[in-house]
């Protein structure tokens, strides 16, 4: 199988799941919380013509107050701590938080410092890891996929009213 056909698979499965649980689009603000834009070249890599994630339903916009996920990069500096904070308070519930990148997910090689705080659930719950230095945009679309399967579950548990 080659890489379009696995992207439109992996596509039109996400898209149908985003509209099942969202009845229109996925909304995602990415937050770059000091990483070194490896993650970010990526993300925008997902807007390109070979990807096009817009396609499958999947929005970048630029406040927390209209996005359904949080896409988080980078290990959290200190500068960007607070930062972080007040984007996570100002999304709307449910959150969804995906940490991306190695650096999210674990600090990766900043680690914990006086400089950086180490991975994102450090200072906010997350629900999807997306390894890799960087992930390749079929990772973040699997993680957006894996991110949407635990808000389904929510859901069915009824701990979450979308």
């Amino acid at each position: 199988m080659s890489i379009d056909e696995e992207i439109e698979i992996m596509g039109q499965r996400l898209h149908s799941k985003i509209k099942n649980i969202f009845g229109r689009s996925l909304s995602i603000r990415e937050v770059d919380a000091g990483s070194c834009n490896g993650c970010e070249v990526e993300v925008n890599a997902l807007s390109n013509p070979i990807y096009d994630m817009e396609r499958f339903g999947i929005h970048i916009v630029a406040s927390p107050r209209h996005a359904d996920m949080l896409l988080v990069t980078g290990p959290v500096s200190r500068n960007m701590e607070l930062a972080l904070l007040k984007t996570y308070n100002a999304t709307p519930q449910p959150i969804l938080v995906a940490a991306m990148g190695a650096c999210a997910c674990n600090g990766g090689i900043f680690g914990n410092t006086y400089a950086s705080g180490g991975g994102v659930d450090k200072f906010v719950p997350v629900d999807v890891f997306i390894p890799g230095c960087p992930p390749r945009p079929q990772a973040v679309i699997f993680g957006i996929m894996l991110a949407i399967d635990k808000l389904e579950q929510k859901i069915s548990k009824r701990e979450v009213v979308v």
